[in-house]
C-alpha cells in the first residue's frame, strides 16, 4: 500500500458525524466563536503531535499492529496485550457498531420516504430497519474487504475523494452564497482565567479530540505499507493536516452562517447552516453529509483494523 491509500485511510477515519455535529454544543458552552475556533486549532496540533509521535515510532518499527506492537517492544509484552483486548473491544468493535446504527439513523433521515415503503413491504418498523441496515453496510464492507488489500483500498480512495469533495462543496457554498455576517464571529462571551472556564475549556477539548480522532489509523497496517520509513509518517502527518484544515473551514462557515445565540445547542449544526444560507430543508443535506462520512468512515474500519487483528493472532497475543 502507497502513500496516498495510506493518507486516504487516515482523512476517511478521521472525517465522521463528530465535525457536523460538535460545534453547536460546544457553543452552547463556550459562547464565544473565537474561542472555539482556537480549541478546534489546539485540538488539531495535539492530534498533530500524536501523529508526529507514531510516524517516528513506526518509521523505527515497522509491522502492523499500531500501539500494539509499539507497547510491546518498548515497554512490555504485557502492556503491548491489554492494548490489543482494549483495541479489540473499545477501539475495533464497539465504533464499526456505533458507526454502522450512525449510518443507518441518518440515513433514514435523510430519504424518509425510503422507511415508509420498507414498512408496507416487510412490516419492519424504523428501529428494525436501522439493525438491518446496520448488518447488511457491515456485511458488505467485511465481503469488499475480504476479496483483497487491493480492491478495499481502491474502493476506499473513491470514498474518501468523494467525501473530501462534499465537505469542500460545503465550505465553498457557504462562502460562495454570501448571506452570512462577520460580525458573528466578535459576539459572545469575554473568556476570564476563572476555574469554571478552564473546565469548560477541558470538556469542550474533550469533545473535540473526539472529532479529531482516527490519526494514528495508518499506523494499524505497517507491514502492508511500502517503503514504511517514509510513507508511515507522511501520510499520519498529510492525513491530520489536511482534516485540521477542513475542520477550521467547515466551523468559520458554521459561525458566518449563524448568530452564536441561535447555534447554541444545536446537534445538527450542519443542516442549520444550510437552512440559513440557502433557505432550504438543511436537516436532509445534513443527514446526507453525516449518513456518507460514516459510510466511508466504516470501509477505514475494515481497511486496516482487520490487519491489526491478523497481527494479534499471529503472535498468539489474545490468550
Amino acid at each position: 500500500m502507497g502513500f496516498f491509500p495510506l493518507a486516504n485511510i487516515v482523512i476517511a477515519n478521521m472525517i465522521g458525524a463528530g465535525i457536523f455535529t460538535t460545534s453547536g454544543l460546544l457553543m452552547g458552552d463556550l459562547n464565544n466563536p473565537l474561542l472555539m475556533l482556537m480549541l478546534w486549532l489546539i485540538g488539531g496540533i495535539i492530534a498533530l503531535c500524536g501523529a508526529i509521535s507514531y510516524g517516528e515510532l513506526g518509521a523505527n518499527m515497522p509491522g502492523a499492529g499500531g500501539e500494539y506492537l509499539y507497547l510491546s517492544r518498548l515497554y512490555n509484552p504485557l502492556a503491548g496485550f491489554l492494548s490489543g483486548w482494549i483495541s479489540f473491544i473499545v477501539g475495533f468493535s464497539a465504533p464499526i457498531a456505533a458507526s454502522a446504527i450512525g449510518f443507518s439513523v441518518y440515513f433514514i433521515r435523510a430519504f424518509p420516504s425510503f422507511p415508509l415503503w420498507v414498512h408496507e413491504q416487510t412490516g419492519f418498523s424504523d428501529f428494525t430497519l436501522e439493525k438491518v441496515l446496520a448488518i447488511l453496510v457491515i456485511t458488505l464492507f467485511t465481503s469488499l474487504h475480504y476479496r483483497g488489500l487491493k480492491l478495499g483500498s481502491t474502493v476506499q480512495n473513491y470514498l474518501t475523494l468523494l467525501k473530501v469533495v462534499l465537505v469542500i462543496g460545503f465550505i465553498a457554498l457557504g462562502f460562495a452564497a454570501g448571506k452570512g455576517n462577520v460580525s458573528h464571529f466578535a459576539s459572545g462571551n469575554i473568556f476570564t482565567t476563572n476555574l469554571g472556564d478552564w473546565k469548560t475549556i477541558g470538556l469542550s477539548l474533550m469533545w473535540i479530540m473526539f472529532a479529531y480522532s482516527g490519526w494514528n489509523a495508518a499506523s494499524y497496517i505497517g507491514s502492508e505499507i511500502k517503503n514504511p520509513e517514509k510513507n508511515l509518517p507522511r501520510s499520519l502527518l498529510l492525513g491530520t493536516v489536511v482534516v485540521m484544515i477542513l475542520y477550521l473551514l467547515v466551523n468559520i462557515v458554521f459561525i458566518y452562517a449563524i448568530p452564536p445565540v441561535e447555534m447554541k445547542g444545536v446537534i445538527s449544526v450542519g443542516g442549520l447552516a444550510m437552512e440559513k444560507m440557502f433557505g432550504i430543508t438543511g436537516g436532509t443535506v445534513s443527514s446526507v453529509l453525516i449518513s456518507f462520512a460514516l459510510f466511508s468512515s466504516l470501509s477505514a474500519f475494515f481497511n486496516y483494523r482487520s490487519a491489526c487483528l491478523l497481527c494479534y493472532g499471529k503472535r498468539w497475543s489474545f490468550f
